[in-house]
C-alpha cells in the first residue's frame, strides 16, 4: 500500500487544457477531495505555459504546490513531448493519482502516460470515491447513456480524466500563497510520431462561450426546420446547437454539437427544442443556470432536467417563440 506521504496530482497544459475557470476549479476541488480522504497533498502540474491566474487559483483551492516545466514549445500539436515531461515528472514521485480534464488534447495524452508509468486509467470520469485499498471512478459509458464504476487499485499510481461539468467547483479554506517550483526534463530525444500539417481553427464567437443557446434535437422532424432554431437563437442574441443525430444526418457540422462528443456548455438559457434528454446530450448542457425543454413527450427524460418545460410540437412552439421575441424587441 503507498503510505499516506503520497501526491494528489493535477496536471494542466496550454491548449488542450485552456480549461474554462469553472473546469479547472472543478479538477482542483475533486483532487483536494480525493487527497484529503488519502492523507496526500495537492499539487499542480503545469506543462507548458501558465494559464492566466493560476497563483489565485492554486491558493483558492487548497494547493499545495505548483510545478512547473516552463516550455513554452509544450501543447496539443507535441503529444509525444507532452508525454515524456508528465512521465519524467512523475519518475521518482509519489504519485497517486493523476488527474486531467478531459479534452481531445487529453484523450491522447493521459493513455500513453498511464501506459509508461505502469498506471491505471479511467476516462469520461464523473467522480472519485476512495475506499480501503482502491478508488472507486464513477464514469460515463456507452456514449453516456449509462454509467460504470471502475475500482483502481491504490498500490498503484491512477490516471483519471475528469469529464467538464462533472463536479462543481467549491472554495478551500484558507488561500495563502502557493510556492511554483521549476521541472526541469530532457525532451532533446522526442520526436513527434505525428506532425500537424495545418492546425484546424475556427472564427467567430465559440459555442461554449454563449449565454443563449438554442439547440434542437430529432423531434425538429426535417432538416428545413432547423432554421427556427437558429432564427430564435438570433432573436435572442445567443447561438444555435444540435444533439448528434441532426450531425449523424448531415444537418449541420459538429462544431454546433452539444454533448459527450461535441462541445461543452454552460450558458445562462438553454431551450432544448425536441431534445429527448440522453445522457451523452446532457452531460453537455447540465451547467446551463435555466433549462427550458420542448417537446410533444411529456414523460421526456428532458424534463427531469428543466426549470420550465412545454410539452408540444417543437416547430410550432419555436415559431411563436420567435414571433413573441421578435414583436417584443419592436415595440421596444
Amino acid at each position: 500500500m503507498r503510505e499516506h506521504g503520497c501526491i494528489g496530482c493535477r496536471v494542466t497544459w496550454q491548449g488542450a487544457s485552456e480549461d474554462p475557470p469553472e473546469e479547472r476549479d472543478a479538477a482542483l476541488t475533486l483532487a483536494r477531495r480525493i487527497a484529503g480522504a488519502l492523507g496526500a497533498e495537492v499539487r499542480w502540474l503545469i506543462v507548458g505555459q501558465a494559464p492566466e491566474g493560476h497563483a489565485a487559483a492554486a491558493a483558492a483551492q487548497g494547493v499545495a504546490g505548483v510545478d512547473h516545466i516552463a516550455d513554452p514549445s509544450l501543447g496539443d500539436e507535441r503529444p509525444d513531448a507532452l508525454t515524456e515531461a508528465i512521465a519524467q515528472y512523475c519518475a521518482g514521485r509519489e504519485v497517486a493519482v493523476l488527474l486531467f480534464n478531459q479534452g481531445f488534447g487529453t484523450r491522447v495524452v493521459a493513455p500513453r502516460v498511464a501506459h509508461r508509468l505502469g498506471a491505471g486509467v479511467v476516462m469520461n470520469a464523473l467522480d472519485v470515491q476512495v475506499d480501503d485499498d482502491r478508488l472507486d471512478v464513477t464514469a460515463s459509458a456507452y456514449g453516456g447513456d449509462t454509467r460504470v464504476v471502475y475500482e483502481l487499485d491504490r498500490s498503484r499510481t491512477s490516471v483519471i480524466a475528469l469529464l467538464p461539468n462533472a463536479v462543481e467547483a467549491e472554495a478551500a479554506e484558507g488561500g495563502a500563497e502557493v510556492p511554483v517550483t521549476g521541472i526541469d526534463v530532457d525532451l532533446g530525444g522526442v520526436q513527434e510520431r505525428v506532425r500537424v500539417i495545418e492546425a484546424a481553427h475556427s472564427e467567430g464567437p465559440r459555442l461554449e462561450d454563449a449565454e443563449v443557446i438554442v439547440a434542437g434535437g430529432r423531434g425538429l422532424g426535417s432538416e428545413e426546420n432547423l432554421e427556427l432554431v437558429e432564427q430564435l437563437a438570433a432573436a435572442l442574441g445567443g447561438m444555435s446547437g444540435v444533439s448528434r443525430p441532426l450531425v449523424d444526418m448531415g444537418w449541420i457540422d459538429s462544431s454546433h454539437q452539444v454533448g459527450l462528443t461535441g462541445k461543452f456548455t454552460r450558458p445562462a438559457l438553454y431551450i432544448a427544442a425536441g431534445i429527448s434528454g440522453a445522457t451523452q446530450h446532457m452531460v453537455g448542457c447540465t451547467a446551463a443556470k435555466t433549462i427550458v425543454a420542448i417537446n410533444t413527450d411529456a414523460d421526456a427524460a428532458i424534463f427531469s432536467h428543466a426549470r420550465f418545460g412545454i410539452v408540444g410540437d417543437c416547430n410550432e412552439v419555436l415559431a411563436e417563440l420567435v414571433r413573441a421575441v421578435n414583436e417584443s424587441g419592436a415595440a421596444s
